[in-house]
C-alpha cells in the first residue's frame, strides 16, 4: 500500500517537472531570439531615431559654420516661411510630383504587365532569359547608368546620330526641360522594372492552378483567366508594392537626377531633394536650417501618405502588415 502511494506521488510530480522544464526551455528560446534581434534594434535606435534630434535645426538659424545644436538663434517657423517664398521650391514640388508620381504608377503597371506576359510564355528557357535580361539593369548604379544616358542623349550621341541619318534635326535632349523629364522617368522604369516583375511572378506562382483548369473547362480564354483569376489572386502583392511605392512618392531619386541634370533643366528637373542639396551650398548662413525645414515637411507629408495608403489597402483589399 505504501509502495503504491509512493508511485502515485512520484507519478503526479513528474508531469509538473516536465511542465516546468518546457516552460523554462520556452522562455530561454524566446530570450535567444530577442538577443539576436538586439543588434539590429540598437542600430535602428542609434542611426534612425537618434538623428531625429537634429530636426531642431529646422527652427534655428543654422549654416555650414555652425558647430552644434546649441547656441544658435531660434527663428521658429521662419525657415518654413522662407522656403515657401522661394519660387524654386514651388517648382521643385511640382517637378517631384510629376516625376515621382509617374515613376510610382508606371513602376507598378509596367512590371505587372511584363510578369503577366512572361507567365503566359510557353517556352520556359525563353522566359528565364527574358527575366534575367530585364533584371540585370537593377544591379547597375546610377553613377554608371547616368554617364551612359548622358552620352547616349548628348548632341553627338547615338540617339541624335540615328535621328540625323533619317534627315531630321538633332535634339538637345539633356538641355530641354520636357525631354529631360521624360528621360528621367523612362530610364528609372527601365532600371527598376525587373525587380518588381520578379515579385509579381512569384505571386503568380502562388495562384491556385485548379482555378485555371476549371475556368478552361468552362470555356474561358487566356485573357479572361488572367483578368478574373490571376489578377485577383495577386492583388495583395500589388497592394503591398503600391503602399511601399507611395511612401517614396516625394522622392524623385536624388542619385539619378543629380548625376543627369544641369542648370539648364532646373525648371523641369529640379526635385525637392536636389533643391535641399543646393540650398546647403547656395545659402551658407542658413542653408542647413532651410534644408532641414524642407526635409521635415517632406517627411511629415510622406508619413501621411503612407498611413492613408495603408488604410486604403486594408479597407479595399484586406491587406495588413500586422
Amino acid at each position: 500500500m505504501e509502495k503504491e502511494t509512493a508511485l502515485e506521488l512520484s507519478g503526479a510530480e513528474q508531469p509538473k517537472k516536465k511542465k516546468k522544464l518546457k516552460s523554462f526551455d520556452k522562455k530561454n528560446g524566446q530570450l535567444i531570439w530577442w538577443l539576436m534581434l538586439l543588434p539590429g534594434l540598437i542600430f535602428t535606435l542609434i542611426f534612425r531615431y537618434g538623428p531625429m534630434f537634429g530636426v531642431i535645426i529646422s527652427f534655428q538659424e543654422f549654416g555650414l559654420g555652425s558647430t552644434s545644436f546649441f547656441g544658435n538663434e531660434w527663428v521658429g517657423f521662419d525657415n518654413f516661411t522662407y522656403a515657401f517664398q522661394l519660387k524654386a521650391f514651388g517648382q521643385s514640388i511640382v517637378n517631384t510630383l510629376i516625376i515621382a508620381g509617374s515613376k510610382t504608377v508606371l513602376g507598378i503597371v509596367v512590371p505587372l504587365i511584363l510578369a503577366l506576359l512572361i507567365n503566359e510564355v510557353g517556352s520556359k528557357w525563353f522566359a528565364k532569359i527574358v527575366q534575367t535580361t530585364y533584371f540585370l539593369p537593377f544591379f547597375l548604379s546610377w553613377v554608371i547608368l547616368g554617364g551612359i544616358f548622358n552620352q547616349m542623349f548628348s548632341y553627338n550621341g547615338i540617339i541624335n546620330t540615328l535621328i540625323s541619318l533619317f534627315g531630321q534635326e538633332k535634339i538637345l535632349f539633356m538641355l530641354d526641360n520636357n525631354w529631360f523629364r521624360a528621360i528621367i522617368i523612362i530610364s528609372d522604369i527601365w532600371k527598376g522594372m525587373g525587380y518588381n516583375m520578379i515579385i509579381f511572378l512569384a505571386a503568380i506562382t502562388g495562384v491556385d492552378m485548379s482555378l485555371h483548369e476549371a475556368a478552361e473547362i468552362d470555356g474561358a480564354n487566356r485573357l479572361q483567366r488572367v483578368w478574373h483569376i490571376t489578377l485577383p489572386g495577386i492583388l495583395p502583392t500589388v497592394a503591398l508594392l503600391s503602399t511601399l511605392a507611395i511612401s517614396g512618392i516625394l522622392n524623385g531619386n536624388f542619385d539619378q537626377v543629380y548625376i543627369m541634370y544641369n542648370p539648364m533643366v532646373y525648371k523641369g528637373g529640379d526635385i525637392i531633394d536636389t533643391f535641399i542639396f543646393r540650398q546647403i551650398s547656395d545659402n551658407l548662413d542658413n542653408g542647413m536650417g532651410v534644408s532641414s525645414a524642407v526635409g521635415l515637411m517632406k517627411s511629415f507629408v510622406g508619413s501621411i501618405l503612407v498611413g492613408g495608403t495603408y488604410y486604403f489597402a486594408y479597407k479595399k483589399f484586406g491587406y495588413r502588415i500586422f
